[in-house]
């Protein structure tokens, strides 16, 4: 039974979602960009700089469900300019341990939610000794 979680520290989801859901052998997380992490208004529109936000809230994240980003089996990334992907794939390839990377796919997606520029999705892969049946909320 999947069981779903919203992150207090992000905005509740405006759309009929949750930011986190887990079963028994993956966690799933919705798209994510740095408008939707509070103070990043100020890096908005910095490709390299958003990447970093979002990946460092993937962590947080991640490490609220006892998973880390080397558990991380799919990326699915859009960014509004590909031909920004040089400054993606520099932050991005950051929190990996080469070349241990996932599994991904970038899309150019021409408008994302409140002028992000960057938004990404991922399914992580729980380990075998997590206690499955807790409910974290």
């Amino acid at each position: 039974m999947p069981t779903f979680h919203n992150d207090a520290t992000l905005p509740t989801p405006t759309f009929p979602g949750s930011h986190v859901v887990l079963d028994d052998r993956y966690v799933y997380l919705s798209g994510l960009t740095a408008a939707d992490i509070q103070g990043s208004e100020a890096i908005l529109g910095d490709v390299g700089e958003e990447t970093r936000w979002i990946m460092r809230r993937v962590q947080h994240l991640l490490d609220s469900v006892d998973c880390e980003l080397a558990d991380i089996v799919r990326a699915d990334v859009h960014l509004t300019n590909l031909e920004k992907i040089h400054e993606l794939d520099a932050a991005y390839a950051d929190f990996f341990e080469s070349p241990h990377y996932p599994a991904r796919t970038c899309t150019q997606s021409p408008t994302l939610l409140d002028g992000a520029n960057v938004e990404i999705t991922l399914v992580a892969r729980r380990s075998d000794d997590d206690d499955l049946a807790v409910n974290r909320g």
